[in-house]
């Protein structure tokens, strides 16, 4: 298939800046960037429609862009709890994917939908993990997603505790060194 030549409305991240001419497959410009209107086909009505609103879509980008800078100074360093079911050695019946930690920044007071919310790749396991929101294609803010089994085991992640199997066993063989410390003899049935 041939590529399409489209003008960009916006920043698109891995692809170009505003007014940029790219060339992109028919099916990323025809499901995604067309319906979303953030782009145009590169014919010249369209180049002489976007040339006269570009300095429209600059003003407009430009407060989009401050709005998204002031609202991540104002929530930064947001952390939230997602609490989820695991086995014993911490992964999960399952992941925690970007509409959670969506539903969860909203609970904390980030009003965001789950395309804003970028990861690499699903959580699958207990502890805490970095997420990166975009509020706007040039400004993003990371959020600290902390995965627990209850809000207590939560609390112990966020002070920098470990759990889970391993850290139970550990807490067994702490006990285990004070008691020999002590001469405690151990109980042998």
């Amino acid at each position: 298939m041939a590529a399409v030549e489209l003008v960009l409305l916006q920043r698109v991240e891995k692809l170009g800046q505003m007014g940029d001419i790219v060339k992109v497959k028919p099916g990323y410009a025809r499901n995604f960037l067309l319906p979303q209107k953030k782009a145009l086909r590169a014919n010249k009505d369209n180049l002489a429609r976007f040339e006269a609103q570009k300095a429209q879509l600059v003003a407009l980008n430009l407060k989009r862009k401050e709005e998204a800078e002031r609202l991540a100074e104002r929530v930064g360093g947001l952390s939230v709890i997602i609490i989820r079911q695991a086995g014993e050695s911490g992964s999960l019946y399952g992941s925690v994917s970007a509409r959670d930690i969506a539903d969860a920044c909203t609970a904390g007071g980030l009003t965001i939908n789950r395309s804003q919310v970028v990861q690499e790749h699903p959580i699958k396991v207990l502890g805490l993990s970095k997420a990166r929101v975009s509020l706007h294609p040039e400004v993003s803010l990371t959020v600290t997603v902390n995965v627990a089994r209850s809000t207590e085991e939560a609390e112990r992640q966020t002070r920098g505790e470990s759990v889970g199997a391993a850290a139970e066993e550990e807490a067994a063989a702490l006990d285990a060194a004070a008691a020999f410390e002590n001469g405690e003899q151990p109980d042998v049935p």
